[in-house]
């Protein structure tokens, strides 16, 4: 009848693959105040997700649910015609796939890391809620007073996972034992830290929360100390290939050739390699190695001194890149143009982190300098460093997919980020400031080709200790015997100038996500073939900036998705 909608259309609105996606979000969000923290809603603030093995399963329940609708969104008539629509299925579908798999291997029963566990993300939603009005922080209080149930939760899950035989890493449980020293014991905690700088009313409120919470993490630090550390002792710290394999695919969006890849990172060393040296001789002319000459800039080199400058400074060096990158190689949003410079809480693994803007950029994207037991920061570490996580890194990908929310989705935005698509981006950002001249300088040249080697280094150590491969004859280090992760450490100190400390927590990382390393180089790859692919499409009309605006409008894809949407663009 005239006047009436079409059913065909009226369905496609009632049920969409991005329709699909936010009502996933909306559920996940219930059941992940920690993820609805990140995206800035404001009910979450107060609560804390169910860690238990039956909080995971609700998880779970929640993705395969979210998977048959997605397959009823799909056969409706014309749902996938927007490009936009079929990105959000396919990301969704392979997300979700992936996600499943992980809990249904166990994988989730022994969740234990240095960066990426449960008690990180718990300790990181109190830095990323609004702390400005008094009622932020009785959500802050509410908060601290859920951290016992929450812990207990994980703590059950991981005796579940040792009922199971699905043990966590000895190496990753001791790592996590002295962070929970060190969040437990300096100046009364760091939830008691965190907490001083609530309003005077609420203090007793306050006082009392961190006082349970504090008493969760000691409980928590005593349980992995006497019960699971003893249970796991003798536990390998690899995974074999079939944990790798779902463990790739879910950090990398991708089913991976593993000998190609492999030796992808030994081809990358070696060309690095040699342009190490070609720098190290220009500002330290014959000496041993180019690592020789990092260690030499960190005393006579470039730097700043005091965690307080630098982080000025590395506002300065963000604010700097955004002026000089806005309308000739991106055109930048005023939203994204709003970024910090922050010092990382005490506790924090040594890596430089961020974290991105909330929905509305009420929380701007920030970028987290470790800092505890430094007093100097040479320059040759940090510029190229924070290219990658600041500006045109992650905090130009991650807060551009912010502000493109409303033409995309919550879910390719923000909960269903691919790590390798994200590393990938900050690598390529690196090389990209190389590429434009920003790097001229041959001390942050040489820092950039040492972070690069160390993404490199990742390649081969991440693959060759968890798949035990040989290490081949054109290696300068072992040829011809098996990978181990202690063959792992040495190598790493043998071509990286950090603190051997800092080289402990990289491997410890690794063993306890594996496929999480790899995703830095191996992202970076698909960025430049992608590139390449367009320009040779386009030929004469190829338009970079142009280019980096609609991939970074693509929101988030796996690699393999990623690669071949690049190349059309």
């Amino acid at each position: 009848m005239e006047g009436m909608p079409d059913a065909r259309d009226a369905s496609h609105v009632l049920l969409s693959p991005r329709r699909v996606a936010e009502e996933y979000v909306d559920q996940l969000v219930a059941l992940d105040p920690v993820e609805g923290t990140y995206l800035g809603d404001a009910a979450s603030h107060s609560r804390l997700p169910d860690y238990s093995s039956d909080g995971r399963q609700q998880l779970t329940d929640l993705a395969g649910e979210t998977l048959a609708r997605l397959a009823e969104a799909e056969a409706v008539p014309g749902s996938l015609d927007d490009p936009a629509e079929q990105g959000c299925a396919r990301l969704l579908r392979e997300r979700l796939s992936a996600q499943r798999a992980m809990h249904e291997s166990g994988e989730t029963l022994r969740d234990v890391s240095n960066v990426f566990s449960p008690v990180h993300r718990v300790r990181m939603a109190f830095t990323l809620a609004p702390t400005e009005t008094e009622e932020d922080w009785r959500a802050v209080a509410s908060r601290l007073t859920a951290v016992p149930a929450c812990l207990a939760g994980y703590r059950s899950s991981l005796a579940e996972g040792l009922r199971r035989s699905l043990p966590g890493g000895p190496r990753q449980v001791t790592a996590m034992i002295r962070q929970l020293d060190e969040w437990i014991g300096v100046d009364g905690g760091w939830f008691a830290r965190f907490a001083a700088a609530g309003p005077e009313p609420l203090r007793r409120d306050l006082d009392t929360a961190v006082e349970l919470a504090n008493g969760a993490l000691g409980d928590l630090r005593t349980w992995l100390s006497d019960t699971y550390a003893p249970s796991v002792a003798g536990t390998p710290d690899v995974v074999g290939r079939d944990r790798y394999l779902l463990a790739s695919r879910y950090w990398n969006g991708n089913d991976l050739d593993f000998a190609e890849a492999y030796e992808y990172g030994w081809s990358e060393f070696h060309r690095l390699l040699d342009e190490m040296r070609v720098e190290a001789e220009a500002i330290l002319p014959g000496a041993e190695s180019p690592w020789a000459v990092t260690r030499h800039l960190d005393i006579n080199g470039q730097g700043v001194d005091g965690a307080e400058p630098t982080r000025e400074w590395l506002q300065r060096l963000m604010e700097e890149a955004i002026g000089q990158l806005d309308g000739t190689h991106f055109d930048i949003p005023e939203p994204v143009k709003q970024v910090e410079s922050c010092l990382a809480p005490a506790g924090s693994a040594p890596a430089p982190y961020y974290t991105a803007p909330a929905r509305d950029f009420s929380r701007p994207g920030r970028t987290w300098l470790p800092h505890v037991g430094r007093d100097r920061f040479p320059a040759h570490e940090f510029v190229s460093t924070w290219y990658h996580e600041g500006v045109p890194g992650h905090h130009l990908q991650l807060a551009q997919w912010v502000h493109a929310a409303s033409r995309l989705s919550r879910y390719q935005t923000g909960v269903g980020m691919v790590s390798a698509n994200a590393e990938g981006w900050a690598l390529y950002a690196e090389r990209l400031m190389d590429e434009l001249g920003f790097l001229d300088d041959h001390e942050h040249r040489l820092g950039y080709l040492d972070a690069q080697m160390l993404r490199s280094i990742r390649v081969i150590v991440d693959l060759g200790m968890h798949l035990r491969l040989p290490i081949p004859d054109h290696s300068p280090f072992h040829a011809g015997e098996t990978w181990t992760p202690e063959l792992a450490e040495q190598f790493l100190l043998a071509h990286q100038g950090r603190h051997p400390d800092v080289i402990r927590s990289e491997i410890i990382r690794y063993q306890g996500a594996p496929g999480q390393a790899i995703g830095y180089k191996l992202g970076e790859r698909v960025w430049l073939r992608g590139r390449e692919a367009a320009r040779r499409a386009r030929g004469a009309d190829f338009d970079l900036r142009a280019w980096h605006m609609a991939a970074l409008n693509l929101g988030s894809l796996g690699l393999d998705d990623l690669e071949e949407r690049l190349a059309t663009l």
